[in-house]
């Protein structure tokens, strides 16, 4: 923009790791609106009256969802109407006014149920125009796999959804689980336990392995070592794999040196999830299916 390129107002920003703006709540509520609420509606039967009764629309998963998820209050004090009465706040403008006042973790906690409750045909859409706008407004976290999680980049949202994607089908819905797992121990914004989310990224990665060359031992090295021999890994691959993730082989299975530190980080925990993702989908796209 023209104000950025003379230098009168700041090109960028601070990464938003525990805070939101008033742009990026904006935004989001912005979309909110265009996906959702602009598109309130009623069935072609509702007549008589006032017809926004939020129990007969399209928007009423929603908030029962609200209620009884999040803001755990009894299903009848959900508003009876959509928009404002005269002496009452209607539905939409009791969401809008906790959105805005809510801390910067239940803003993503708000988006991120919406988009699993409400139209399914606009889901897709929302969460990918969302996460366009995370980038741009500079956010650390980023809708993937339905959820919202702390990676920043559309390149690693794209290689972990693939992975989960390419685990979908049997044999390896083994893998899948333990990436759904993963990416939900990372991405609790209160309480994340990265300790387990990188146990189950590690997980996933055994998983597919052993699903390639059900010979081999328990451990992840024994597979990788299987793979090797057959021809389907290269060896300098399976060494930097190995020693970059720390594995020794034992009577308990895999053990991973970052796992005895106490400080482990988001950081950490996104690495291992999107390597692993990575790594998954290059055993499974090339070594599963070489000649």
């Amino acid at each position: 923009m023209f104000s950025q390129r003379m230098g009168i107002t700041p090109a960028g920003k601070m990464v938003q790791v525990t805070s939101m703006d008033s742009d990026l709540r904006n935004t989001l509520w912005s979309l909110l609106n265009i996906y959702y609420w602009e598109k309130f509606d009623l069935p072609k039967f509702a007549s008589g009256g006032r017809a926004d009764h939020i129990s007969r629309s399209n928007v009423w998963q929603i908030f029962l969802s609200l209620w009884i998820n999040y803001f755990k209050k009894p299903t009848d004090t959900i508003p009876q109407l959509f928009y404002d009465d005269i002496n009452t706040a209607g539905g939409l403008a009791q969401i809008r006014e906790f959105f805005f006042r809510c801390k910067w973790n239940q803003v993503y906690d708000v988006i991120e149920l919406v988009s699993e409750y409400g139209s399914k045909e606009d889901k897709g859409t929302f969460q990918h125009t969302c996460n366009l706008y995370l980038e741009k407004e500079n956010s650390a976290y980023r809708f993937i796999n339905g959820v919202i999680a702390p990676i920043s980049s559309l390149e690693e949202v794209s290689e972990v959804e693939e992975a989960i994607r390419q685990t979908q089908p049997q044999p390896y819905d083994g893998a899948r689980q333990h990436l759904q797992q993963a990416l939900v121990l990372l991405k609790d914004r209160e309480n994340p336990d990265y300790r387990n989310s990188i146990k189950e990224s590690i997980s996933a990665v055994e998983s597919v392995c052993k699903q390639i060359d059900k010979s081999s031992a328990k451990t992840l090295g024994a597979a990788l070592s299987a793979l090797e021999q057959k021809g389907k890994l290269h060896p300098a691959l399976k060494k930097a794999f190995s020693a970059l993730y720390g594995y020794s082989n034992d009577a308990n299975g895999i053990r991973h040196a970052l796992l005895e530190e106490s400080n482990l980080s988001s950081a950490e925990a996104r690495f291992m999830l999107v390597s692993c993702s990575a790594f998954i989908n290059y055993v499974i796209v090339v070594v599963a299916n070489a000649v």
